[in-house]
């Protein structure tokens, strides 16, 4: 029977992918009044920029990132320091890019969450390799490895890393959806008893939950947030983007 249902559900998100990928479900609007509420939790610099000092990072005439831009289109954004239940209590929809390690109890606090019907998008990248201005050990820099290992357990998940793949960007398909990668990771189902029902992608990239009444979506990469790049890229890394955040997040 979990093999059915896993079968199903990949089938229905891949088919959320591919209606995403036809412009069905992207519908962005630009009213503030008509757009949900996304809470955004990352280390990267897709809200406040990557500037060095609180000026930098509060000059509204400076150029936004890419990402905040396509989020803004569906999304009234509200970038969260915490995952407690006060940080979590007034959205039903949130995206977590390359976090920082949790505390014990914001993992509870997020899991109470997704079991209570909120959509969650995670971008769990194992080796970042999007540029940073900042030095490693520098407070301000991206989280390099991201370590959520407790949260995936929750789930009955694990992030695995190849150590021996080549580096380099390329695009691969997970389900009917296709995604840059730059040394991705790969989920793997490491508890059938967790209280979750989980499919995983071939090869492992891609990965969703039904967390009681919660859906989570996790990316085993980061470079799809990456900079846009030159020629046909920054479309297609839009709309691959876009695709994934619509066929993630809809209710």
């Amino acid at each position: 029977m979990r093999r059915s249902r896993n079968s199903l559900k990949a089938a229905l998100f891949g088919l959320g992918l591919a209606l995403a990928a036809c412009g069905q479900s992207v519908a962005p609007s630009d009213s503030a009044a008509d757009k949900e509420q996304l809470g955004l939790f990352s280390t990267l610099p897709i809200y406040w920029g990557s500037g060095g000092d609180v000026a930098t990072l509060l000059d509204t005439a400076q150029e936004k990132d890419w990402v905040r831009e396509s989020l803004e289109r569906r999304f009234e954004l509200a970038p969260l320091d915490a995952l407690e239940p006060e940080n979590l209590a007034n959205v039903d929809r949130l995206l977590l890019a390359q976090p920082r390690p949790l505390a014990p109890s914001e993992n509870v606090a997020l899991d109470d969450w997704l079991r209570g019907g909120g959509r969650l998008l995670i971008f769990a990248d194992p080796l970042l390799t999007r540029h940073s201005e900042f030095s490693i050990g520098d407070r301000r820099r991206s989280q390099d490895v991201v370590l959520i290992s407790p949260i995936l357990k929750r789930w009955g998940l694990e992030l695995q890393f190849d150590e021996t793949q080549p580096v380099g960007e390329r695009w691969t398909d997970a389900y009917d959806g296709e995604f840059p990668v730059n040394l991705p990771g790969k989920f793997v189902q490491v508890d059938a008893s967790a209280p979750s029902q989980c499919t995983v992608s071939d090869g492992g990239l891609l990965a969703q939950c039904e967390v009681g009444e919660g859906r989570v979506t996790l990316l085993a990469d980061a470079a799809i947030l990456d900079w846009e790049g030159e020629g046909d890229l920054p479309s297609r890394r839009r709309a691959a983007l876009d695709n994934l955040v619509a066929a993630a997040l809809d209710f």
